[in-house]
């Protein structure tokens, strides 16, 4: 079984910075964490290659400094990790970025299954892990809370809905999104750790994955960021010191004013 696992390296949310040039998140020297929701999705791979065999590969789109999230990944249980980084890939939306990630899944070749976390918290769009199920034209099922089957040729999986979840099976190879509900994630292990800071990491550039320049970073990206600002949030209230009697009277004169404006 050839689990492939897309995970990301997201800043800090205490560090977060705009380049008030191309309106995007600067990545390069803040401090950053693999995305949280992506730690379940490296857990249900370990998972699916532990009882069924296999190896976990772990892929990622960013900087260098991504190499740091990729080796954490193999400290939890990954085999491989390989790293998409090129200065070209810079400020690409979510349709570059999944084109790209699904350029990368073509030149590896054989995967079983491709598993996302369900978003990412600096994007917050869920649209990756469909986006590369689009442009690989594979079948995929988001929200997953479970994997209940899984063999050679299909997956059968709980996908999370509003009132309670849906049962769906798919033939492989397909593409899932897991939710926070799917396991609880590993801490890293001492021998992983060590396995971790010896383990070779391969890096693609837009040539290796033959991407031409239009169709990656913000030349590729049909939707870009025009402004970021951080809203300004003006509170205001009134206070009264009446009796309980006098404060109903108060608070319906309120909400009739307020409805007939």
């Amino acid at each position: 079984m050839n689990l492939i696992v897309c995970i990301k390296q997201v800043p800090n949310t205490t560090e977060i910075k705009i380049d008030p040039v191309t309106n995007t998140l600067i990545r390069e020297g803040v401090e950053s964490i693999i995305n949280p929701f992506d730690l379940y999705a490296i857990e249900e791979a370990v998972r699916l290659k532990e009882k069924h065999g296999g190896k976990v590969t772990a892929l990622s789109m960013g900087p260098p400094q991504v190499e740091a999230a990729l080796r954490e990944a193999v400290s939890m249980g990954v085999d491989e990790i390989i790293l998409l980084s090129d200065k070209r890939f810079a400020g690409s939306d979510t349709w570059a970025t999944s084109l790209t990630l699904a350029a990368a899944l073509r030149k590896i070749k054989i995967y079983d299954l491709i598993l996302f976390g369900q978003q990412a918290i600096d994007g917050d769009t869920a649209q990756v892990g469909p986006g590369v199920a689009a442009h690989l034209s594979l079948p995929q099922t988001c929200f997953v809370r479970n994997i209940a089957e899984l063999s050679t040729n299909s997956i059968t999986v709980e996908r999370l809905m509003e009132d309670g979840f849906d049962t769906v099976e798919m033939d492989l190879p397909a593409v899932v999104t897991v939710v926070k509900e799917i396991n609880v994630p590993r801490l890293p292990s001492l021998r992983g750790k060590r396995i971790a800071k010896s383990a070779s990491l391969v890096v693609w550039n837009a040539d290796d994955l033959e991407l031409p320049d239009n169709e990656i970073g913000l030349n590729g990206s049909p939707t870009q960021v025009v402004k970021i600002f951080s809203p300004q949030l003006d509170k205001e209230g009134e206070k009264y010191e009446v009796s309980s009697e006098e404060a109903v009277e108060i608070l319906y004169r309120k909400l009739q004013k307020l409805k007939n404006q």
